[in-house]
């Protein structure tokens, strides 16, 4: 029988990792989109686990989209709704040809808000033609999405150059 150790639990302590809801999407065996916010990017990963053992297998930021268009005067809004689907299209299409399984979103201790860019980034995933299980309600409107002058631009670039 093997030993169980004992897991430290400072970060749950701290606010860092929710470990009911990480023990769930392991259990389900697919890889798993990682949306990360920080003040001034958007990070997404596709990870898959063995073993509770992390491996990324793809890693979009979203400062990325500066090569495909996105222009030097706007970097400073490379987390708006915008930058978020744009990143995800580019995540899912980096990795459509890879991925055979649905994949699983992981938002961390990110709070789910109807419009989020939490959601913009599911929407350019499936956009791109990855599979993901989520509800219409949640996704951001399209006309938000594509309000900057240069999105549809940028989203061409990112088909044409993958």
């Amino acid at each position: 029988m093997k030993k169980q150790r004992r897991v430290s639990r400072s970060r749950r302590i701290k606010g860092k990792t929710n470990y009911h809801k990480r023990l769930i999407l392991l259990k389900s065996e697919s890889p798993r989109l990682i949306v990360r916010k920080t003040n001034r990017y958007i990070i997404l990963q596709v990870v898959e686990s063995n073993e509770a053992q992390d491996k990324v297998l793809f890693s979009v930021n979203s400062k990325e989209l500066l090569k495909y268009g996105w222009p030097n005067e706007k970097s400073g809004s490379l987390k708006s709704l915008s930058a978020a689907y744009l990143s995800g299209f580019l995540i899912g299409k980096k990795s459509k040809n890879e991925l055979n399984k649905r994949i699983v979103l992981d938002t961390g201790l990110i709070p789910s808000t109807k419009g989020s860019r939490v959601y913009a980034v599911v929407k350019g995933l499936v956009d791109s033609g990855i599979e993901i299980n989520f509800n219409e309600k949640v996704i951001p409107k399209m006309d938000k999405i594509e309000k900057l002058e240069f999105f549809n631009n940028v989203k061409e670039t990112i088909n044409n150059g993958i």
